[in-house]
């Protein structure tokens, strides 16, 4: 039997997804319902293009609430307070691009969390990899697909 895959998550990143997977259940889930209500009115379910794109719709809304399901089933919160000094997942990091770039912060999360344009980034990213185990001080070279960056580490903070 295999294992199930463990989601590390912050508290927020969980009730986030919590939030999402009511919201699919409750309010989605009847819209799309309701749609297919419709869409059935029509007649002809052969060449009903509203009926189709409802069902498509339906699959990915079913799909997102078992996949949002597993994650929250699975969840391991991360415990950022328990400062080690060293860079670790829940942790928000600032580092400065060598030798004169500007400096950047990210908060380290799991993938399930993760979102760029929000400053998470996951554990499974290049720059996360790089900089975990890493402490304040440290100048670190990050492999990215845009190839390769020089950091110092500037600070630390859960």
């Amino acid at each position: 039997m295999a294992t199930e895959k463990v989601f590390p998550m912050t508290l927020e990143g969980k009730a986030k997804l919590e939030n999402e997977l009511n919201d699919l259940k409750t309010v989605k889930r009847k819209e799309v319902v309701e749609r297919i209500k419709i869409a059935r009115s029509f007649g002809d379910l052969s060449e009903n293009s509203e009926y189709d794109s409802a069902k498509d719709e339906q699959a990915f809304v079913e799909g997102r609430i078992t996949t949002l399901e597993n994650m929250i089933r699975n969840a391991q919160i991360i415990d950022a307070s328990a400062m080690s000094g060293e860079v670790a997942l829940g942790n928000t990091v600032t580092f400065k691009e060598l030798p004169n770039g500007d400096e950047e912060s990210y908060t380290i999360v799991g993938s399930a969390e993760a979102d760029p344009f929000e400053g998470l980034i996951s554990n499974d990213s290049p720059i996360a990899k790089a900089l975990l185990g890493c402490k304040e001080g440290d100048e670190v070279s990050i492999q990215t697909p845009g190839g390769e960056m020089n950091v110092k580490i500037t600070k630390i903070s859960a």
